[in-house]
């Protein structure tokens, strides 16, 4: 119990901070963020853990001070460190009540076991698609039994492009407006691609689900 409530002090008060100080840090950020990398990643991850400002409009921040590669660079790694961050916390406070409640309910347990068994490809696919909230992600996938080393690799690798395309917009835009009409057809083109993608690997999921069933 006391395990539990360590966590939860902790990400009770960096969610404070976030939600007090966010326009400050996004601000300072904008203003000030080329003084330091370091501070920058780590405002930038606390940003990312909690996002009372859209990460999206800070990775346009550090696109338009550091340019599309370090900008990108920075805003995927506050992302990344972000989501292992949440992963390590949850999986360290409350992975047995989340396997409690998972092992209550059939239905849940079935498809945690198929989630876990392809944990890896689905992880990397859910980072892919920018409109399945990343919080989700972290918390199901910290309560399950997917591995650490799984969970970074796939989440981190997952999270490439969009960094990069909240970084190259807010860089463009500064620089070369009249770019984000071919940022706006890539990066659509890459959706397509990967919707398609997905779509394989649902069906996929879902003969692996009758067969479990069976």
């Amino acid at each position: 119990m006391y395990r539990k409530i360590f966590v939860f002090l902790i990400l009770a008060s960096l969610a404070v901070s976030a939600f007090l100080y966010g326009e400050e840090i996004a601000i300072w950020i904008d203003e000030h963020g080329t003084e330091s990398i370091v501070i920058t990643a780590a405002l930038a991850t606390l940003m990312s853990l909690f996002p009372v400002i859209p990460y999206p409009i800070i990775g346009g921040i550090l696109g338009a001070i550091y340019g599309s590669f370090l900008g990108s660079f920075i805003t995927w790694f506050g992302s990344s460190m972000a989501s292992i961050i949440m992963f390590v916390f949850v999986r360290f406070g409350y992975q047995d009540w989340g396997l409690k409640i998972i092992g209550k309910y059939e239905a849940i347990s079935k498809v945690t076991m198929l989630f876990e068994r392809n944990a890896f490809m689905t992880i990397f696919l859910t980072r892919l698609i920018p409109i399945v909230p990343s919080i989700i992600v972290n918390i199901y996938s910290a309560l399950s039994r997917v591995g650490f080393w799984a969970y970074t690799v796939a989440s981190s690798v997952g999270k490439i492009p969009s960094m990069i395309l909240f970084a190259t917009v807010g860089s463009t835009i500064v620089r070369n407006p009249a770019d984000l009409l071919y940022v706006a057809l890539f990066y659509g083109s890459f959706l397509l691609i990967v919707y398609g993608c997905f779509r394989l690997w649902n069906r996929y999921v879902v003969k692996e689900k009758e067969q479990t069933a069976k």
